[in-house]
């Protein structure tokens, strides 16, 4: 896992923060300047941020667990849904659904009905179904899938947020924080950083911006899967070595048995003259 260089960062922009009148003074510890009203944000802050949250990531991966992103502005959501899926991992990318979090149960029903509506397709229930009835449920459908089918996989609460834009996500941030899961955040000047596990100071209104943080997040996440192959296989191998060790010393034993039932009735012969 490579971190961004400095002139990597000042090259996509991640340095351009929101003009003065309308930043965050809990942002201060994160800006380097002002220049001409705007804000100029710390990029070596941003690079050390980056690395100890890809860090953090590259650790839940290898885990096992799920990570959702969530970005729902017009020049993140295809950068994050891309990402998302070449890591396998869930996505939000339309409207927040309130209570996804806080109330997962009911997100699960839905995502449920969904699954029930594409086996109405396949059983052949549906086509006995009246032509309003059709339009109603592909309706239902489409709009399931458009707001849940990025993540009918997450069968349970994500172990980690990653957000885009921790000003306009607020409430998906508030949720996480409510339950307690960790969220990992692109910050702006204009943000606070307070309910951020870990921040990440950047400009997150730049798609160059986003797209080179998410690539480096990312990376660091298919190494944390890579490693959690490799140790399963590793473990995989040494249960079926130890089995077949097992194996081999009970056909040693099986073998030994005949011997040992000799040399009793030989002892037994020998004291009996």
């Amino acid at each position: 896992m490579s971190t961004p260089t400095f002139d990597q960062l000042l090259e996509a922009g991640c340095h351009f923060g929101h003009m003065k009148r309308k930043w965050n003074p809990a942002m201060a510890p994160y800006i380097f300047m002002e220049r001409n009203g705007i804000h100029i944000i710390d990029l070596y802050k941003t690079a050390a941020k980056l690395d100890e949250a890809a860090a953090a990531l590259r650790n839940i991966a290898k885990g096992g667990k799920k990570i959702l992103f969530v970005a729902t502005k017009k020049q993140a959501k295809e950068i994050i849904a891309n990402k998302a899926q070449s890591v396998n991992m869930p996505y939000v990318v339309e409207r927040w659904p309130g209570g996804m979090l806080t109330n997962f149960p009911t997100i699960r029903k839905a995502v449920k009905k969904m699954a029930s509506i594409d086996k109405m397709t396949k059983d052949g229930t549906f086509d006995n179904l009246s032509k309003r009835e059709k339009l109603q449920i592909t309706r239902q459908r489409a709009k399931l899938e458009k707001t849940l089918g990025s993540i009918a996989d997450l069968n349970r609460l994500p172990s980690a947020l990653f957000v885009v834009d921790v000003h306009k996500e607020h409430i998906a941030v508030a949720e996480a924080n409510r339950l307690g899961i960790p969220v990992f955040g692109i910050v702006d000047t204009n943000s606070d950083p307070k309910d951020v596990d870990f921040v990440i100071p950047a400009n997150d209104d730049a798609s160059k911006s986003i797209e080179l943080i998410l690539d480096t997040v990312c990376a660091a996440i298919s190494e944390g899967l890579e490693e959690r192959k490799v140790e399963k296989a590793d473990a995989n191998a040494e249960a079926a070595q130890a089995d077949g060790s097992k194996r081999e010393r009970r056909r040693v034993a099986r073998k030994d048995e005949p011997e040992a039932a000799e040399t009793v009735v030989e002892a037994t012969e020998t004291v009996e003259e």
